[in-house]
This record gives structure tokens, C-alpha cells and sequence, in this order.
């Protein structure tokens, strides 16, 4: 088996297959089915992703087919904004169709198998029609309208449709086996009065085909070589072909219906149904809240097309459903917006820096580099003046030797300016700290650890921040049957937060992203106008929610970045335990290396650069050590470290390793 073929999921398999026996590559043709009944969210993502995927990998065309089979729930809207998503993931459809466009003729195919004997007007209400079905362990029985004529069936199922029967009245039923294995076999449902407006044939129609019956046809009728669909459809293949049956003709391809595993996200639900209710509760502010999982809503935080084809791409095609975690689409985000991203000075938590030597009215323009990973991106000019902002968090009048940032007995570097020193305060009333005073150095001779960010108080621009969180408190908000899946809501899932930001973000235009430095990436909103900037913010520089459950009811908690001690055992250093880690880091699947990164960087908070230094000088060979070290180094440097020789030998020697892990890790620093 050559290198290429290892690597083909196993549709891909199917499909090579299928081309070896004999089928012409000219006949293959895919679809993606969406039912317009809501907004797409990134579980659809998947089913795109492999519709379109392969439609690329064999310049095969794929249909964008509307599933709109039922009026009560689908709207124009939903037509809409699914077009919308589709094409801002970049992909092109051959035809744009629809299943209402097939509804005469799955009308007279009906009519056909009523003629056949093979389908029946039943008349009796949906609970006692149920209760003939059955069990999966007892079979059906017959229902006292399944032996009517032929006659009799084609003139109900016509007044049917000509409107004479109320909604509940009456429905077509496929004549196959009440005692079949297989309860979908046993005379599923084909058509429903339903005599509402549709958003496309209007008053047109009264009567409505099922999903079973509508979407092996409509693939048919469209010459669709490979049906893909999500893994609760597996039971449903054998109707699938069933109906097939009774349509094809032997000289025209026939359909073939294949299931993958659903994308499945923790902390997040992917039931439209559970997300209208958000909806229309105003939990949220519509489908496109960038709390929601809905591609308009991802696509409003600042999630681009390419991390997300990029998480589809490494989740991969499976045949067994899987909760993956949500970090790795966050892990996949912040890769892409690394490179991409201008970065820029904001402060989201402000306290006022005084610096009592620098002459009051006087301001400079210094130069700031855009992007360290993009040597095209430039350079800009940031405006510095007697009084900055700076966050709150850098700042403590007395710290321990893990506070990289200023104090009054440690000085800083202000981000691309000079050397502070703290020497005062001003508080009010209730201690709180109002104002910092101190004085600036241009000594170039002067060692500091922390390196920090400011914004020029006399040329800042007031923002508005949106600061969303994981909109669920819970991995499985939605499997617990005794709960309802809004007892899992995070109260705390937005906070707005009044910012300032440097004057070159004045004329940002919306969907431009940002990374504010030390702080994470951002986004500008739709509803920032010039007199107000809105920025919504996409992800942190880091996983902050790294969990682990705890009892099935848990809620998850954060790694602790010290285990409890055992048997009166002393208590391991944070060091000690990445080094561990790291020794396993690169036989490690994809997904267990970004638990395990959120650990490492977890941790980290709790090693001091002098214990972490020594692991710079680790051998090559033992990468991932080297690896966990360089993650460990990130948080410091993310905490305020400044960048040493040691520190820019380590990085550059990870810069031009050949593992490819270490070189991504690295570059993100």
C-alpha cells in the first residue's frame, strides 16, 4: 500500500474503490443537504468540509441543495444566511437546488407506488399508528386502512392533495413490512397535510414529502454518486435504498449512501432546535452572537475560514461519534491569527502611570514592529507622553520573585519605549490604587526581567471590549436527561469591558483583527461606528479553561498547577511535572498534545525563570522536553520575562529545529 493510499479516510477509500471497479470519474457527483431550518454551526463545518473537500480532490461538482421539505420551520432567512457561510468558507457550489424543485415529481412517483400496491393513504392519528409499530424487540402489526384498494388510495391521496382533508386527517404510508427487523421499514411515512405557505412554491402545495422519502430521490434525480451523511442516518440506508428501488432505472447511476461521525464540540450544543431557544429567550442577541457555535457567529468573533478549515482538517473523518475539545478549534484559531494578526497596544483594565521626569507636553512617536511572524507587515508609530495607561495586573507595590512586572523594588521596559521605575503611589479613600509615579531611564545598560504594554493617556481611544467566555459551564451541557441543558448557562459568558487602545486603531473597519498584545485577539464588531469602536474578543493568547471533570455531574474545574501531596509525600516542583510531561509530549495524538500543552501552561505559572533555565541546554534528540520547556517559556514571557541572550539563542535554536511541533510552538512566542 503506497504512502498516498495510507492516508485516504475512508471515504476516500470507498470512492477509490468504486473508481477501480469501474466507475467513470465523470459520474462523480456530491451534495451538501442543509434543511433551511436555522443557522449553520461548526458541526455542519464537518459535513461541508467533506462534501466540498471532495468535489476538489476528484474536480467533481457539488450541488448546494435546500432540504425544504417542511414550511412550518423553514424561512428564507435560513436559505440566506447558509449561502452566505458557505461561500465565506470559500467554497463554490455547481448548482444551486432545492427538494421543493422536485416536488411533482415525487408526487407522481408516489402516485406509481400507490398503483404498485406499494403505498397506502392511512387514516388514523399519529398515536395509534405508533402503537401498531411496535418495539425494536416486537414486531409490528397491521393497521385496519393498510389493505385498502388502489383505487380507494389514489383518489384520498389526490383529494389530499387538492386540499379537501384537514392537517392530521390522512397520510401516505410506503407498504413494505409491520414485522420488518428494522422499525423504519415498518410502511414509513411518505407525505402530511401540512397547509402552510412555503417560503419558495407558496400555497402551491398542501401535501409534503418526508425527509426518508424526499432524499434518496432528490439525490437521484440529481445524479449524486456518493450520499454522505452523519451516523444517525446509518439506520435509515436500508429505506434509503428501498425507495431507490422502486424509481431506478438500470441505465442511470444510482446513489450510494455513506455516514461519518458527527463533529460533536464540548461545552457547546449543535441541536438547532436548543440554539433557536437561545435564541428566542434572548439568552443571546441573535444566531450570529459570537457566543454561539453558528458559523455567522464564529465568523463575528474573528474566526477565519482557514482556522476552521484547518480544525476540520485535523479532527478527521470518522466512523464513530466523539466529543472533540473545544480547545483545539481555539488552538487552530489562535495558529492562524499568530501570523495574520497586526499586533497592537491596548489596556483593558487601566490604572494611570505618572512618569515625573519626562516634560510635561512633550509626546514622541516611536516605531512598533506590526508582526514579528510577517517581515512584510512593517512597522508603525505609537505616541508616548508623560502619562500612560497601563493594566492593573501589572502593577504591585511588593511581589514575590514570580512577579516579572513593576513594583516599587522592580523596574520594567514599557513595549518598544523606555525603562520605568515605580516610586509612589496614589490611592483613594478605600486603598485603592488611582495612580502609579515614577521615573523613565534611557540607559540602555539597565537589566530588567518584564517588558510591558501601555497606551499614551493624552492619545488613547476609548473602546468598547466585549470579553466572551465558553457560553456553557458544562463539556456535555445537553446529556444529562434529568437536567435541562440551560442549568448549564455561565453567567459570567460576556463581559463588557471599557478599554483603551492606541490612536492607529482610530479607522479599523469591521472584521479587522488584532492581537492586543499580552492580552489575545480581537476583532472589530459590526456595531463599531467612528464615534465607537467595538471589539469582540476571539480567543486568549493561551488556554485559560484547561479541565478535568470530576464525577458526571461535574461542571469541570481548572487543572490544578500542583497536585495534592500523597501518603505524606513532598510535594513535586511545577518543573519537575512539565519535564514529565514533556518526555510524552510527541507520542501523543493531536488532541491529547493541546490537553497536555494547557497543562504544561498551567503550571508554568508556578516555575520561576532560574528554575527553567537550565532545560535551555537540553539535548536535541529529547525534543519533547525541549518542547515543554519552550511552552513553559511562553507563559513567562507572556507574564512580562524579558528576552535575554538565553532566552533569544533558546528560541532561535527552536526556530530551525526540524520538528516541525517545536518550530509552530516556537514561532508562536
Amino acid at each position: 500500500m503506497s504512502e498516498e493510499t495510507k492516508s485516504l479516510n475512508f471515504i476516500e477509500h470507498i470512492i477509490e474503490e468504486d473508481l477501480a471497479k469501474g466507475m467513470s470519474k465523470e459520474d462523480l457527483r456530491f451534495r451538501f443537504p442543509p434543511e433551511p431550518n436555522g443557522y449553520l454551526h461548526i458541526g455542519h463545518t464537518k459535513a461541508i468540509g467533506i462534501s466540498f473537500g471532495l468535489g476538489e480532490k476528484y474536480n467533481a461538482p457539488v450541488n448546494l441543495r435546500f432540504d425544504d421539505t417542511n414550511p412550518t420551520k423553514e424561512e428564507q432567512e435560513y436559505v440566506d444566511a447558509i449561502k452566505e457561510d458557505v461561500a465565506w468558507l470559500g467554497y463554490k457550489w455547481e448548482n444551486e437546488v432545492y427538494s421543493s424543485d422536485y416536488f411533482q415529481q415525487l408526487y407522481d412517483w408516489a402516485v406509481q407506488l400507490i398503483k404498485e400496491g406499494k403505498a397506502y393513504v392511512d387514516s388514523q392519528s399519529s398515536e395509534a399508528m405508533a402503537e401498531q409499530k411496535g418495539t425494536p424487540t416486537q414486531p409490528g402489526v397491521d393497521g385496519p386502512y393498510r389493505n385498502r384498494s388502489i383505487e380507494e388510495n389514489l383518489d384520498l391521496f389526490e383529494r389530499m392533495k387538492n386540499g379537501e382533508f384537514d392537517e392530521g386527517s390522512h397520510v401516505l404510508r410506503a407498504k413494505i413490512d409491520m414485522g420488518h427487523t428494522n422499525m423504519l421499514m415498518r410502511d414509513p411515512l411518505m407525505y402530511r397535510i401540512l397547509k402552510r405557505h412555503h417560503h419558495r412554491t407558496g400555497n402551491d402545495w398542501c401535501i409534503y414529502p418526508m425527509y426518508d422519502w424526499t432524499h434518496g430521490e432528490s439525490d437521484y434525480i440529481e445524479s449524486i454518486s456518493h450520499s454522505l451523511c452523519s451516523l444517525e442516518f446509518k439506520p435509515h440506508r436500508e429505506l434509503y435504498d428501498w425507495f431507490l428501488d422502486q424509481v431506478v432505472e438500470d441505465d442511470k447511476l444510482r446513489p450510494k449512501q455513506r455516514e461519518f461521525a458527527r463533529l460533536n464540540l464540548s461545552y457547546t450544543i449543535m441541536s438547532k432546535r436548543k440554539l433557536l431557544r437561545l435564541v428566542e429567550e434572548n439568552i443571546v442577541s441573535g444566531w450570529d452572537d459570537p457566543r454561539m457555535p453558528t458559523i455567522s457567529g464564529l465568523r463575528r468573533r474573528g474566526y477565519t475560514p482557514n482556522a476552521i478549515k484547518k480544525f476540520i482538517e485535523t479532527v478527521g473523518v470518522a466512523k464513530r461519534d466523539n466529543i472533540i475539545d473545544v480547545a483545539l478549534l481555539e488552538f487552530c484559531i489562535r495558529e492562524d491569527l499568530n501570523k495574520t494578526a497586526p499586533r497592537v497596544m491596548a489596556v483593558l483594565d487601566p490604572v494611570k502611570l505618572v512618569i515625573t521626569n519626562y516634560p510635561e507636553g512633550k509626546e514622541e512617536w516611536l516605531e512598533a514592529e506590526n508582526n514579528q511572524e510577517d517581515d512584510s507587515a512593517g512597522f508603525r508609530k505609537v505616541p508616548f507622553s508623560r502619562e500612560l495607561y497601563i493594566e492593573r495586573d501589572d502593577f504591585k507595590e511588593q511581589a514575590g520573585s514570580k512577579f516579572f512586572r513593576l513594583t516599587l523594588d522592580q523596574q520594567v521596559r514599557l513595549k518598544n519605549a523606555y525603562i520605568v521605575k515605580a516610586e509612589s503611589v496614589v490611592k483613594d479613600d478605600a486603598g485603592n490604587i488611582m495612580e502609579i509615579h515614577g521615573t523613565y531611564s534611557e540607559d540602555p545598560s539597565i537589566k530588567v526581567k518584564s517588558t510591558i504594554h501601555w497606551v499614551s493617556v493624552r492619545h488613547a481611544v476609548k473602546a468598547e471590549v466585549r470579553e466572551y467566555d465558553r457560553l456553557f459551564m458544562h463539556e456535555s451541557p445537553d446529556t444529562h436527561p434529568e437536567k435541562d441543558f440551560m442549568e448549564f448557562l455561565n453567567p459570567e459568558s460576556l463581559k463588557l469591558v471599557t478599554a483603551y487602545v492606541e490612536p492607529s486603531l482610530k479607522d479599523a473597519k469591521v472584521n479587522d483583527r488584532f492581537q492586543f498584545q499580552r492580552l489575545g485577539y480581537f476583532s472589530v464588531d459590526e456595531d463599531s461606528t467612528s464615534e465607537k469602536l467595538v471589539f469582540n474578543k476571539t480567543v486568549g493568547l493561551r488556554d485559560s479553561w484547561a479541565k478535568e471533570s470530576k464525577g458526571s455531574g461535574a461542571t469541570g474545574k481548572k487543572i490544578q498547577s500542583q497536585p495534592k501531596p500523597k501518603n505524606n509525600q513532598p510535594q513535586r516542583k511545577a518543573i519537575d511535572i512539565i519535564q514529565q510531561l514533556g518526555k510524552k509530549y510527541t507520542n501523543l495524538p493531536e488532541e491529547k498534545q493541546l490537553a497536555t500543552k494547557a497543562e504544561i501552561q498551567e503550571l508554568a505559572k508556578n516555575v520561576t525563570y532560574e528554575e527553567l533555565q537550565p532545560w535551555f541546554n537540553t539535548a536535541a534528540k529529547k525534543v519533547g522536553t525541549r518542547i515543554a520547556t519552550m511552552i513553559t517559556l511562553g507563559v513567562l514571557l507572556e507574564q512580562g520575562l524579558e528576552r535575554n541572550e538565553d532566552v533569544d539563542v533558546f528560541i532561535t535554536a527552536g526556530m530551525e529545529d526540524k520538528n516541525e511541533a517545536l518550530v509552530t510552538i516556537t514561532k508562536s512566542l
